[in-house]
């Protein structure tokens, strides 16, 4: 008699753990970092399974078959599962239809949204092949987590097919009020889409009030407001709220190794300053780094002791680099450093640092542990993992957060300076006021800070997740038991 396999998790993102390169020697899997890769792998590691992704490169034909890859490769622990795309596909799927429509409408950003038929067919189709993909590795037992917004047909998809197979999603960008989701035309496909899981998860409340207003009012749908619950076609659907943490012990033990707390040093005596202030986030309209610029120049024009005693760091990540709208931003973030530069640099000083690449965690820890103040100011953020990181990295409980309110952050992290990014003039003088914080101030935030960023950290997250899934899996069984009696 075969041995029963034990279940499994099958993981469906649009980007997964590893990009695929191809090389001489076959085709290499290189490590990706992104929140959601530091977030779950360790999570899949541990469980095992596979994880089904896009590898980032582009097929060499119509009907080439996915690669599939043992990871990490010197210990393997879980499969990548590669679901190919066309030149056409990225196109039209993820530069056009995820970025171009989706990407700026849940970030209330209506003036840069694309609407098109073509794009939409396109991601309606991809959408099948992630289905397909996660259908063919699936069995009884098993659960699938499909994430984000690049794959909001999925659930829905699968659940056509097989019935009673578990599903978990979780959106992980703002979830928008439903009279601007309705400005998309297929935006009753979408929430169709999301009603095929089993538990719908997002960060904040007010998404989950969004999504289930969504579906009570373009839907029609029956909505128990008070327990978070939509009765659609037969089935309960849970939505939760349940904002993503970061590994803390991992960044405080990345924080305590001794190169990395060399590198910080080292930092601090190349940009040789009194004072540095750190940004770090995808070169993307969304994150405000424009209007920070702006708040920096304001800073060094009405508060001009600070011309050579303090310094801001921009790391900008490359992001949708084949999009005309970011490869503008990049000229224009590249044209306000150069300007502020120019006006304010004097001897070796310089007052903005500007990097447009990605770093690596050791890296990104030691310029942590170097910045005095964490400027986080998007203009709208589903969460931000960033400010999270800075916090959970500050061993000795110093150095400022100031965050976004519209972040969405900012509802868990009552430590934060709070700045509103719009306000160029006000966001400029909490910046001289976070440059003059006292240490005493500062331990008393960060102390504030670091216990919600500990307590809430990703293995809360994810067994958030997984009570959801039992309370829901006792629910239904509940029922069937009520049924045959």
């Amino acid at each position: 008699m075969a041995k029963k396999q034990a279940p499994k998790i099958i993981m469906v993102s649009n980007r997964g753990a590893y990009n695929l390169q191809a090389t001489d020697s076959g085709i290499q899997p290189v490590p990706a970092i992104s929140g959601l890769v530091s977030a779950v792998e360790p999570f899949l590691k541990e469980k095992g399974g596979v994880w089904v992704a896009w590898g980032g490169r582009e097929a060499p034909q119509e009907n080439s078959p996915g690669v599939r890859l043992p990871v990490p490769q010197e210990d393997p622990a879980y499969t990548f599962l590669e679901v190919p795309l066309t030149a056409g596909e990225i196109k039209l799927y993820y530069h056009g239809f995820t970025n171009g429509a989706l990407w700026p409408l849940c970030h209330y950003f209506l003036e840069k949204c694309r609407y098109n038929s073509q794009e939409w067919s396109t991601y309606v189709r991809v959408n099948a092949k992630f289905a397909d993909a996660a259908l063919m590795e699936a069995r009884e037992g098993d659960t699938v987590w499909v994430n984000d917004y690049h794959l909001a047909l999925v659930p829905a998809q699968i659940r056509h097919r097989k019935p009673q197979l578990r599903q978990f999603f979780f959106w992980h960008i703002p979830f928008p009020h439903h009279d601007l989701l309705a400005t998309l035309p297929w935006a009753p496909q979408i929430l169709r889409g999301l009603l095929g899981t089993d538990v719908l998860g997002f960060h904040l409340q007010s998404y989950v009030d969004n999504f289930l207003n969504a579906v009570a009012t373009l839907l029609g749908a029956r909505v128990d407001f008070e327990h978070n619950v939509v009765y659609w076609q037969q089935r309960r659907i849970h939505v939760g709220a349940w904002p993503m943490g970061v590994d803390y012990q991992a960044f405080q033990r990345q924080a305590l190794n001794p190169g990395t707390r060399a590198r910080a040093e080292t930092l601090r005596s190349q940009l040789g300053v009194e004072h540095l202030a750190l940004s770090v986030e995808r070169l993307d309209y969304t994150k405000g780094i424009l209007e920070r610029l702006l708040a920096w120049e304001r800073l060094l024009e009405e508060v001009p002791e600070w011309r050579g005693r303090a310094a801001l760091v921009q790391i900008a990540v490359p992001s949708r680099t084949a999009v005309p709208a970011y490869r503008r931003l990049k000229e224009e973030v590249e044209a306000a450093v150069g300007r502020i530069n120019g006006r304010f640099s004097e001897g070796s000083y310089r007052p903005v640092h500007y990097f447009w690449r990605g770093l690596p965690r050791q890296e990104l820890v030691a310029y942590y542990l170097a910045a005095d103040v964490m400027l986080v100011t998007p203009l709208r953020d589903g969460l931000n993992l960033v400010a999270k990181e800075y916090v959970a990295s500050r061993r000795d409980s110093s150095g400022v957060l100031v965050l976004s309110r519209f972040a969405g952050a900012a509802q868990e992290l009552k430590g934060a300076v709070l700045v509103n990014p719009y306000d160029i003039d006000g966001m400029a003088m909490i910046l001289n006021t976070a440059l003059n914080m006292s240490r005493a101030e500062q331990e008393k935030r960060m102390r504030l800070l670091q216990e919600k960023v500990r307590r809430h950290d990703i293995r809360w997250w994810l067994t958030c997740f997984h009570q959801a899934m039992m309370a829901r899996e006792e629910e239904t069984a509940d029922v069937s038991g009520s049924a045959g009696s």
